[in-house]
């Protein structure tokens, strides 16, 4: 295992240490006080609401056995009473993990994969590690742990592991830059390039360049892997004379890896892909085409490091989905209820509303509030409408400022007003969706950006729902 030690943060941060030694081993790299275990490296963060750096003494106390703080005076008596620690200060406690995670990513001489898009960021990372985990010890990305600071933290968990794969977000330009040069991808990812963060940036163009980043850090002889679906990346593929060595996947375009007779069903989907002079039958245990399309990114991606159909296919049927994206769960009464509560855009969300389609029992979509969007949020909620519309579902249900004009739009498109309900707050959906419940045999679809908080109507429902059983 290779090990980093306060001295290296002294080196490399220009950090000051007022107490402690300076051999002493950084071992697990922690932001939050309560997730503190004995021998933890405690980093404060100074964010908008609060500041992390002033919490140093409960950090101590939990176990810490070294502090890495910014702005901040100790007391001689703290010193003290902690001299067996290293209390380190630096300029930045931000910048000094993405330096801290930069020299560790260095030390190994592993394959490393990125992956970036608008969307399915987190789902593509977790099928795409468990494919690679037959092969190698895989460290992943944790959830969506995937900004600045919690990029750099998962480098910083890397030990014995064999292999990487890391997500990489950003809501701006330049930060994708930061992050691939910190990670140093041996394969750079590029899912899709949609609307997320549009009112920030202002044009998908833009949220294209942005993406783009992701290759200035990408390894010299590394792989490009993208959706050739994607209008945007096509286009990029098939215009740009560039120096990269492209690799693609896609249902629809030409591609290198490609899926046909496609099928979505209730418990997942199934196609076929053509390998080598071989055809396999692929199962996704997650419907709908984005999911699809993620499978494909891990066959292409298991096919780049030689991993055999027969293991990449059992991964894919069996990798295990990072919560609140398209959890599907059965409840009594023949009900299901979709928790895609995580996040949304408009491409999630018309692949959500998509699959909900192809579901059994009366089709229910509660939809709530894309965030981010400016002064594009109208015209994309509108879209959504058409969506819905589109999709023949039966019920819509809306929660949120923007999200009635999802309803406008599909009652403008002869969507029966008396199937259409404009609530409030979350706790108004939760009842309207408990009297459906118990009608029984209903499919939800849960659906909204995360500060919606529509984790707090599945967790109403489902746990009622249990409690019953």
């Amino acid at each position: 295992m290779k090990e980093l030690i306060v001295e290296d943060i002294i080196r490399l941060c220009d950090g000051k240490l007022i107490c402690g030694e300076a051999k002493t081993i950084l071992k697990n790299f922690c932001k939050d006080t309560r997730d503190i275990k004995s021998g933890d490296v405690f980093v404060g963060i100074k964010g908008d609401s609060h500041n992390g750096n002033e919490l140093y003494e409960t950090a101590l106390q939990n176990g810490a056995s070294v502090c890495i703080l910014q702005d901040i005076v100790v007391p001689n008596e703290i010193k003290e009473k902690y001299s067996d620690r290293a209390i380190v200060i630096v300029k930045d406690t931000i910048a000094a993990l993405q330096k801290l995670a930069t020299y560790k990513r260095d030390m190994y001489d592993i394959p490393v994969v990125a992956i970036t898009g608008s969307v399915g960021k987190t789902s593509t990372k977790d099928i795409v590690a468990s494919v690679m985990s037959k092969k190698y010890d895989v460290l992943k990305t944790e959830g969506n742990f995937n900004s600045q600071i919690g990029a750099a933290l998962t480098v910083l968990r890397l030990k014995n592991h064999t292999a990487m794969v890391v997500e990489l977000g950003m809501n701006n330009l330049g930060e994708i830059s930061r992050l691939t040069k910190m990670v140093k991808p041996t394969v750079a990812v590029i899912t899709n390039v949609g609307t997320s963060h549009i009112g920030i940036l202002g044009s998908r163009q833009n949220i294209l360049k942005a993406k783009l980043e992701i290759l200035e850090g990408l390894k010299k002889g590394g792989k490009f892997v993208i959706n050739n679906d994607n209008d945007l990346l096509h286009d990029w593929y098939i215009n740009s004379n560039n120096k990269y060595d492209v690799v693609t996947y896609g249902m629809e375009n030409k591609s290198e890896f490609c899926a046909y007779n496609t099928e979505i069903m209730q418990d997942g989907s199934k196609y076929l892909i053509d390998v080598g002079n071989k055809t396999y039958k692929v199962h996704v245990k997650v419907g709908g085409n984005h999911f699809i399309s993620n499978s494909l990114c891990a066959i292409t991606i298991g096919n780049i490091f030689n991993i055999k159909m027969e293991d990449i296919l059992d991964a894919i049927n069996n990798f295990e989905l990072t919560k609140r994206r398209m959890q599907v769960e059965k409840l009594e009464n023949d009900n299901i209820i979709i928790n895609d509560c995580y996040n949304a855009n408009l491409d999630s969300m018309k692949a959500a509303i998509e699959y909900l389609s192809h579901l059994e029992n009366t089709k229910i979509a509660v939809l709530g509030d894309m965030l981010e969007l400016g002064n594009y949020s109208e015209d994309l909620h509108r879209q959504v409408g058409d969506s819905i519309t589109k999709n023949n579902i039966d019920i819509l249900i809306t929660v949120g400022k923007e999200s009635k004009y999802i309803a406008d739009q599909a009652l403008k498109n002869n969507m029966e007003q008396q199937k259409i309900y404009i609530l409030d707050t979350n706790k108004q959906a939760t009842k309207l969706l408990k009297d459906f419940l118990e009608q029984g045999k209903v499919s939800i679809l849960l659906k909204a950006s995360n500060a919606m908080k529509f984790q707090e109507i599945f967790d109403s429902i489902y746990t009622k729902n249990k409690e019953g059983n």
